[in-house]
């Protein structure tokens, strides 16, 4: 799955760590999401969008 979670983390100038912190994930979970090795959970992904304010589409594309 696709996503553009570090455009959304650069646009509001968040680090991982700190974007981590404010989903309860680790940075580690932020850096797999980011380079595609790992899929969020639905919940993780509702998180995200509800914190960047968009939605989950906008964010992850399914290939």
């Amino acid at each position: 799955m696709k996503n553009k979670v570090k455009v959304y983390r650069a646009m509001h100038d968040l680090t991982q760590d700190a974007l981590a912190q404010a989903l309860g994930v680790t940075r580690q979970t932020i850096l797999a999401i980011e380079k595609g090795k790992y899929d969020p959970s639905l919940e993780l992904a509702f998180k995200m969008s509800r914190y960047f304010d968009t939605t989950i589409e906008e964010i992850f594309t399914y290939e």
